[in-house]
């Protein structure tokens, strides 16, 4: 209901306050498990990310956001999970991989922190690694304009990537590096 209720007013201020644009929604899937990925550059990210899409999302968040009192509390009630960023977080990805095998939207920010430069950072493997190990398809999504109080914001939903027969049981690191890389590479085209 809170989701609901938020999704609404925010998606009419972003409209009106930041003349959003969102491009590509015929390309989310309809159902069933998606790992959603996209670039990071302000802390709107996320909420731009939320309002954008049509389906609920769940977003990995970093644990230091869980220690903030009331906002620990509003984005618990969102759907939000903590993970530990300086390690790997098992419980993080236990929570993740239950999302999704229950069809739902897990974001996640494959860089891993925001960029500062608003150019694309390396990726971090997780993203990857999720979609693997559920075996769902990843959406990437670029942002632009989120930054500042007063630019144009643009979402950019790209086709899903629906993982090849090689890509699915164990790849290794230097596969799942690969395909890290790919998901920002289509980020960087939707930017375009």
């Amino acid at each position: 209901m809170l989701y609901t209720v938020l999704r609404v007013i925010i998606r009419w201020l972003l409209l009106v306050w930041r003349r959003w644009q969102v491009k590509g929604t015929e390309h989310i899937p309809a159902g069933g498990g998606v790992v959603v990925v996209a670039n990071h550059v302000s802390n709107l990210d996320p909420v731009v990310l939320g309002c954008a899409l049509t389906r609920r999302i769940h977003f990995m968040a970093k644990v230091q956001l869980f220690k903030v009192p009331v906002l620990s509390t509003v984005i618990t009630m969102l759907g939000a999970f903590p993970v530990n960023r300086d390690k790997t977080d098992r419980h993080a990805v236990r929570r993740a991989l239950e999302l999704l095998q229950g069809g739902h939207m897990v974001g996640i920010f494959p860089e891993g922190t925001r960029s500062k430069t608003g150019d694309l950072q390396k990726p971090h493997i997780g993203a990857a690694m999720l979609a693997v190990k559920a075996d769902v398809p990843i959406l990437p999504v670029s942002l632009q304009g989120t930054r500042g109080i007063f630019n144009k914001i643009t979402v950019n939903i790209g086709e899903p990537i629906y993982l090849p027969e090689l890509w699915r049981g164990k790849p290794g690191k230097a596969e799942l590096e690969e395909l890290s890389q790919q998901l920002m590479d289509r980020i960087k085209n939707l930017m375009k």
